[in-house]
């Protein structure tokens, strides 16, 4: 849209591609040209925008429908749609930044579910969350004014759970959000070296109107309430995401089978696993020791585990990682032989969300070749951490955070060298008081 009027659009589902048509060739040059230098995104997957060989759109009798329905979302898209230059903010109606208010609250709201929730629409800059007149807010910056306008209109008035949780989302008055700091209340996307301070923005603003009465209100909308989200990272209090409710009382205890016999112990479970959650104990069975019991610290954290973790490669082996019928993980009766194989963590100083709120809970991501790499003392070079992780498989790329050489990014291979690395490298003793931390990184080198 920001480009120039279209006249048809075909949309080929199974090639995952689609043609756009321009009333002059003029706007699909400047498209072309704006995303060679721009990589496009859609729902925060990248796409490639190319001419066609085609000269026009021919659609017959079979395309009707199509063609029909795609004339249809051209004439929505050009009533509500923004003409200008991309991600310009033009009057308030086309502005980049919406006004969120969740109103008959029962699970609790956390920034990063509204991110989960909001980021399949667009590319997100920024968001400030906080509470006026007792009621959960957020004002929420979006790269582009379409991406803006696609989540207001297809989740204003929808639930995020069944029957609860309604979102009432208008336009904001605001050009920019300028976010001071990175935390639970506040973060910009754009700035990971912000600091995690106390207060969530930096300039005061007026927030017009009061919040509406929404209680029941998605309910007529046949939306089915709950979006099927992948579980929040930093939810871990809060309602576990993609499950219906009646499945909120879960067992905090998972079930991990096809492990690798040789390789598997109670410290290496906690290692990993602990990325996703804190973990209480863990019981290797005696009997049958390519399986193991893991409690975590609550049934959120024992689902984050599961998400993430379960057919994932630990040792060369796909993994599965499913809930337990048991409630709790019991501890081999005093003076019974039990090989080692049961321990308990609960006290252990290594859990990584302790602290409520704290940056770990902000940084949860699936597991992936690049790890994040912190608590590096200043004297430890590039060269010795490379070769603590060859041990494990081969290092692709390494690179210190150029603002702070506290931390660094490290790929390897594979993914099964990376977890493997996980394992064996967090809280590796570099330093007299320094224990490496080590985690999954959604980020590239």
């Amino acid at each position: 849209m920001p480009f120039g009027k279209m006249t048809n659009v075909l949309l080929l589902k199974q090639k995952n591609q689609a043609f756009l048509e321009f009333s002059d060739e003029s706007s699909a040059s400047n498209m072309v040209s704006y995303y060679q230098n721009c990589p496009a995104q859609i729902r925060m997957k990248p796409c490639y925008v190319q001419f066609s060989n085609h000269k026009e759109l021919k659609t017959d009798a079979s395309h009707a429908l199509q063609n029909a329905t795609a004339q249809a979302a051209l004439q929505a898209a050009q009533v509500g749609g923004v003409m200008g230059s991309p991600g310009s903010c033009g009057t308030e109606d086309q502005t980049t930044i919406l006004r969120v208010i969740v109103d008959n609250v029962l699970y609790p709201v956390t920034l990063d579910v509204l991110h989960q929730l909001f980021q399949r629409f667009g590319k997100i800059l920024k968001i400030i969350t906080f509470t006026k007149n007792n009621t959960f807010q957020a004002l929420i910056q979006f790269s582009d004014t379409i991406s803006a306008n696609t989540a207001k209109v297809t989740l204003d008035g929808q639930n995020i759970y069944n029957g609860c949780n309604t979102l009432k989302i208008d336009y904001s008055k605001l050009q920019n959000l300028n976010v001071k700091y990175n935390n639970e209340k506040s973060r910009d996307f754009t700035r990971p070296d912000l600091p995690s301070g106390d207060h969530g923005f930096e300039q005061p603003f007026h927030l017009s109107g009061s919040p509406m009465p929404l209680a029941g209100y998605g309910a007529h909308h046949g939306f089915g309430g709950n979006f099927g989200l992948p579980a929040s990272a930093a939810a871990l209090n809060a309602a576990r995401l993609g499950l219906p409710l009646t499945a909120q009382a879960g067992s905090s205890v998972i079930l991990v089978s096809n492990l690798d016999e040789q390789m598997v112990t109670p410290d290496a479970l906690f290692t990993l696993f602990g990325v996703y959650g804190d973990v209480h104990r863990v019981k290797i069975l005696f009997n049958k020791k390519d399986n193991a019991l893991i409690q975590m610290a609550d049934p959120h954290q024992a689902q984050l585990a599961i998400t993430y973790l379960d057919k994932v490669k630990v040792w060369g082996k796909p993994i599965r990682v499913a809930q337990s019928k048991h409630s709790l993980v019991q501890m081999p009766k005093e003076g019974q032989p039990d090989a080692g194989l049961t321990k308990d963590f609960t006290t252990s100083p290594l859990h990584r969300f302790k602290r409520p709120g704290s940056k770990n809970c902000q940084n949860i991501f699936p597991p992936s070749s690049v790890l994040h790499l912190s608590n590096i003392p200043p004297s430890v070079t590039e060269e010795e951490i490379t070769e603590l992780f060859t041990k494990q498989g081969t290092v692709k790329a390494f690179k210190f955070f150029p603002k702070d050489r506290k931390m660094a990014l490290i790929q390897m291979a594979s993914l099964d060298e990376a977890i493997n690395s996980l394992i064996a490298a967090h809280n590796y003793q570099l330093g007299e008081n320094s224990h490496l931390r080590v985690s999954f990184s959604k980020s590239t080198i």
